[in-house]
C-alpha cells in the first residue's frame, strides 16, 4: 500500500512536521505499506512568491500571528467552497479596525489565487498514485487540508482520504467527518497507533469499527465515530520521527532565505501539573492530559541521532512541560556530549537558578515558562501554582543564567479587579532590564478542552464559536460549535482603562528593554548594584551594613517581611532587628526599583553582574566618592548618580 502524507499551509516552514514524521515511520515499521511526505507548505512559498510580493513576515502572520482571527483558514476557504470571492465582505467588515489595510488586501489577494495552488497540489498528489492520502491539521491548516482532500477526491474517487491532527481531536474530528463527505476517514487522538490499524484494515479487509477513535462511513454514507481510546499511548510505543526529505526540500525553496531550520523532538506528552491542577484557560493536550515521558536513554539517543543525521543543532522540544527527571539524566549527558545544541522548551516558572543553569549548560537556552501574570491573586484564578514574585524571580534568574525567556501577559479572568493590576503596573519600569512579554497583554480566549470551556460555573457561559468560523465555513452554528476550538464569551475581569494602562506600561518595557540594565556584585563585605533604567536616576549603589547585605541575600528568594525579619534576627544575633525597620528598608528598595513586591512578598530584581558590569563599577568608584553612611533607610545614602 502506497501512502502519501501531506503537510499543507500554514504549517511552520522552519520546522518539519513531527506528526507526519512519526506517522511516516509508523507506516513503514508497523504496516506492509510505505509512506512519503509532501511538504506542501514549502511548495506554497515557492508558488506564491512567483505571483505576489509575499514575504517571510506574511507567512508568519498567517501561520501563527493571526490564529485567533482565523485569517489563515479564511484564505483557503475560497478553495474549500470553489468560490474565489467566498465571504469577502464579511471578512473585510470583521477585520476593519483589527488589521492594516495592506494586510486585508493581501488576505483578499491570497483568497482569490489559492484555489489554483490547491488544484495543482491535488493533481500532483493524484499523479503520485497513492492508495491513501493523509492530511495533518493543526492551527490554521484546516481549510487548506480540507480543500486539498476535496480536490483529490474529485480527481480520483478511488484514493482514500484521511485527516488527523490536533484540529481533529474528539468532537472536532467527528464534526469534520460528518460535514465534509469527501473525507473517507478522520483519525482522532494519537494517530501512530490508529493510523497503521486503519491501513491494515483497508489492506486486509478488517473491521473498521475496531480502530479506536476512527470516524468512518457506513455503506449508506452515514458518518460513524468509534469510541476513542480510554488510555494514552505508553511512551515506549512512541516512535522517533523520520524527517527524510524536509531539509532537502527546504534547501531548494525560497524559504531557505527566510528561516533557520530547526529539528522537532519529543520527550513527553501530557502535563504533570495539569493532571493535578489544570490551568483554567488552557486547552492543550485535548483528550489526554496524563503525563508520560520517554526513558532518558531513548530521548537522549533520539536527540543525538537527529542532530547527527541532519547536521542541525537547533531543536524545538514540543513537550508541554519538562520532565524534571531529565535534569539529572538527559541534560547532563547532553552537556558531556560536546554538542553545541540550542533547544527551545516549555518549563514551569518556579524552577530554581541551579536548575535553570543546567538547562542553559545543556543548550536549552530558549524557555517558555508559562508566566502569564505577575500578580499572585490572578495567578491563583488561573490555578497556575506560582506567585507573582516567583515569576519575577524566573525572569531575573533567566537573565542571570543566559536564558531567553518567552512569555505572554494575559488578562480577562473572572474575579480579577483593577486592584490586582495597579501595583504591578506601577512596578513594571523596575523590570525593564528583564525579558518583556512577547507582545502586549491579551484577553484570554476560551479554548475547547479548557476548564473555562468545560465548567461554566467558573465564569463563562453562552459560548459561541469565534466570529471567524462563521465567515470561513458554510455550516450551521450547531456544527460550528462542534468544529471550533476557540470561542466567543462575554468579557470578564478588568475593563479597558486598566487594560490600556497595563499595555502602555508593557509597551514602554519593550521599548526600553534593550538599553536597560540592573545587576549586582556580591563582594563579601558589601554588595554593589549598577542600574541603567529610564525611570530611575541612580547609576550605582553600595549596600554596606550587615542588615542590608543579609536582607538582599535572603531576597534572592521571595520573602514576606515577618519571615525576613525572623531570618535576619537569626543571622545577626548581635543586632536588634526590628520588623518596622525591615519593612521600611523594603519599601525604600521598592522605590529604587531594586525589589519587586506582590502578595505580601518581596524579591530582589538584580541578576549577578558579569565582567562588563564589574569594570563599570570600578570605573565609577574612581569617579565618585562613596556616600557617607546614614541612619534611615529612606535616605538616598546608598545612591551614586551615573
Amino acid at each position: 500500500m502506497r501512502v502519501l502524507l501531506v503537510n499543507m499551509p500554514w504549517s511552520p516552514i522552519d520546522l518539519p512536521s513531527l506528526a507526519l514524521g512519526i506517522l511516516r515511520r509508523s507506516v513503514d515499521e508497523r504496516t506492509s505499506g510505505h509512506a512519503d511526505v509532501l511538504h506542501a507548505n514549502l511548495e506554497f512559498t515557492d508558488w506564491i512568491t512567483r505571483r505576489t510580493e509575499f514575504t517571510a513576515d506574511d507567512y508568519q502572520f498567517y501561520a501563527l500571528s493571526s490564529y485567533f482571527m482565523g485569517c489563515g483558514d479564511w484564505v483557503f476557504s475560497s478553495a474549500l467552497y470553489d468560490d474565489p470571492e467566498w465571504r469577502v465582505p464579511e471578512f473585510r467588515a470583521s477585520m476593519r479596525g483589527k488589521l492594516r489595510d495592506e494586510r486585508i488586501r493581501m488576505s483578499e489577494e491570497l483568497h482569490r489565487v489559492v484555489p489554483e495552488f490547491v488544484r495543482e497540489t491535488a493533481e500532483r498528489i493524484v499523479a503520485a498514485g497513492p492508495d491513501v492520502v493523509g492530511f495533518t491539521s493543526t492551527f490554521q491548516q484546516n481549510t487548506a487540508a480540507l480543500a486539498a482532500a476535496k480536490y483529490v477526491k474529485r480527481l480520483a474517487p478511488h484514493i482514500k482520504t484521511v485527516m488527523g491532527g490536533a484540529n481533529c481531536d474528539a468532537e472536532q474530528g467527528a464534526a469534520g467527518h460528518r460535514n465534509f463527505p469527501f473525507l473517507d476517514f478522520v483519525v482522532r487522538g494519537e494517530g501512530e497507533a490508529a493510523f497503521p490499524q486503519l491501513l491494515t484494515a483497508l489492506d486486509e479487509g478488517g473491521d473498521l469499527s475496531a480502530v479506536p477513535g476512527l470516524c468512518h462511513r457506513t455503506p449508506d454514507g452515514t458518518s460513524t465515530a468509534n469510541p476513542m481510546s480510554t488510555s494514552p499511548l505508553p511512551p515506549a510505543t512512541i516512535l522517533p520521527p523520520d524527517y527524510s526529505g524536509y531539509f532537502e526540500r527546504l534547501a531548494s525553496s525560497v524559504a531557505r532565505n527566510w528561516v533557520e531550520p530547526k529539528l522537532v523532538v519529543e520527550g513527553a506528552r501530557g502535563c504533570w501539573w495539569g493532571e493535578k491542577h489544570h490551568c483554567t484557560f488552557c486547552g492543550l493536550n485535548g483528550s489526554f492530559m496524563q503525563f508520560r515521558s520517554k526513558s532518558p536513554d531513548v530521548f537522549y539517543e533520539e536527540i543525538m541521532d537527529l542532530a547527527r543525521r541532519h547536521r542541525v543543532l537547533d531543536m524545538y522540544v514540543v513537550d508541554n512541560i519538562l520532565d524534571m527527571g531529565y535534569l539529572n539524566t538527559v541534560l547532563p549527558r547532553i552537556i558531556e556530549s560536546g554538542y553545541d545544541l540550542r533547544l527551545h522548551i516549555e518549563i514551569k516558572a518556579n524552577m530554581r537558578r541551579a536548575q535553570l543553569r543546567t538547562l542553559a549548560d545543556a543548550g536549552m537556552i530558549y524557555v517558555q515558562p508559562g508566566i502569564e501574570s505577575l500578580n499572585s491573586r490572578v495567578l491563583d484564578l488561573m490555578d497556575k501554582g506560582v506567585s507573582g514574585c516567583q515569576n519575577v524571580r524566573m525572569l531575573r534568574d533567566g537573565a542571570e543564567t543566559g536564558l531567553s525567556v518567552s512569555w505572554n501577559y494575559l488578562h480577562g479572568f473572572p474575579g480579577e479587579t483593577a486592584a490586582d493590576y495597579e501595583p504591578v503596573i506601577a512596578q513594571l519600569p523596575a523590570l525593564e532590564h528583564l525579558d518583556p512579554p512577547v507582545d502586549l497583554s491579551a484577553r484570554i480566549a476560551i479554548e475547547r478542552f479548557s476548564p473555562y470551556f468545560n465548567r461554566p460555573e467558573l465564569g463563562f457561559t453562552g459560548l459561541r464559536p469565534e466570529e471567524h468560523y462563521r465567515f470561513t465555513y458554510d455550516l450551521p452554528e450547531s456544527e460550528l460549535y462542534e468544529l471550533a476550538y476557540v470561542f466567543e464569551a462575554p468579557e470578564r475581569g478588568i475593563g479597558e482603562p486598566t487594560v490600556t494602562s497595563l499595555n502602555d506600561a508593557l509597551a514602554a518595557w519593550r521599548k526600553h528593554h534593550t538599553d536597560s540594565r540592573l545587576t549586582h556584585a556580591d563582594l563579601g563585605d558589601r554588595i554593589v548594584c549598577v542600574s541603567r533604567r529610564h525611570a530611575f536616576d541612580w547609576g550605582a549603589m553600595e549596600l554596606t551594613t550587615p542588615l542590608e547585605t543579609a536582607a538582599f541575600r535572603l531576597l534572592d528568594q521571595p520573602h514576606a517581611p515577618a519571615a525576613l525579619t525572623r531570618k535576619l534576627a537569626a543571622r545577626l544575633p548581635e543586632q536588634l532587628v526590628d520588623e518596622a525597620e525591615v519593612h521600611a528598608l523594603l519599601q525604600h528598595w521598592v522605590t529604587l526599583g531594586l525589589v519587586f513586591t506582590d502578595g505580601g512578598q518581596y524579591v530582589h530584581l538584580a541578576p549577578a553582574a558579569v565582567n562588563e558590569d564589574l569594570l563599570r563599577l570600578d570605573f565609577m568608584r574612581h569617579r565618585h566618592a562613596a556616600p557617607a553612611p546614614q541612619e534611615t533607610p529612606q535616605a538616598p545614602r546608598d545612591v551614586v548618580h551615573a
